[in-house]
């Protein structure tokens, strides 16, 4: 029993009282920040470093963050130029949002774009189905924790369930490989509408690591617009809980 107690005492509380207010440690790596434009032989360093081909050259240096692993090594290469932040909103329901720029100070969302029966219908209770298409269960930890005492975000009405027949959207993890692009349809159609399409993590914004794989089928997400997109290599809980409460309006 004392060796119990003791370990409870290291690990504190650690129960999030304030989900939208938590600072997360340094060592976290959220939104990325260029402090100065990379120079032309710099930049064309990067791009061959880059593993996801997250360096965008078009109207000027950026940081794709729909498709960086967040490895951090154009950082290591470029540390006067570019840095990881430890912050965590970095969601958002506009794809060209995504894309981090020069005296960019925050992800934007585009509040034109929020479906007003999404607010009028979701903000006080919202329920997910989530579909694990081709991911390694990386997101889909983060995901789970969503929903642990930690974080508890079924303190706003949000919850995932079980059968889709029951939500009123579904969450998207991974790349959506092709054995699981029926299933995800399948899963899609079941549920009622109107419904919400959230993509969450790296692989599933734009393919990640796995874009140009012969395994991957993402002809989906041509069909359906996107209601949320949340990067992430996995996406943290907090990244996730806090983009979900600014689509609905809580």
């Amino acid at each position: 029993m004392i060796k119990e107690i003791k370990i409870l005492k290291q690990h504190g509380i650690q129960y999030v009282p304030d989900l939208k207010g938590a600072v997360l440690t340094p060592l976290f790596r959220g939104r990325p920040v260029i402090k100065e434009q990379p120079s032309e032989a710099e930049t064309e360093m990067l791009i061959r470093l880059c593993p996801s081909d997250a360096i965008v050259t078009v109207g000027g240096f950026g940081i794709d963050i729909g498709k960086c692993v967040f490895c951090k090594e154009c950082a290591l290469a470029c540390p006067n130029k570019i840095e990881f932040t430890n912050d965590y909103k970095i969601a958002t329901n506009d794809l060209n949002n995504l894309i981090v720029r020069q005296g960019d100070s925050e992800i934007k969302f585009n509040e034109e774009k929020i479906r007003p029966e999404v607010r009028k219908l979701f903000k006080n209770a919202l329920k997910l189905r989530q579909v694990s298409a081709g991911g390694d269960n990386s997101c889909e930890f983060e995901l789970n924790a969503s929903g642990n005492v930690n974080f508890d975000m079924g303190r706003y009405g949000i919850e995932f369930v079980a059968s889709p027949r029951h939500a009123d959207g579904i969450v998207i993890t991974g790349p959506i490989t092709e054995n699981m692009a029926e299933a995800l349809q399948i899963c899609w159609d079941a549920t009622p509408g109107p419904k919400v399409l959230i993509l969450v993590g790296t692989d599933a914004i734009s393919g990640g690591m796995f874009k140009n794989s012969p395994a991957v089928k993402r002809e989906f997400l041509d069909k359906y617009p996107v209601d949320l997109y949340v990067p992430g290599n996995p996406a943290h809980p907090l990244t996730f809980i806090n983009a979900v409460l600014r689509l609905i309006g809580k």
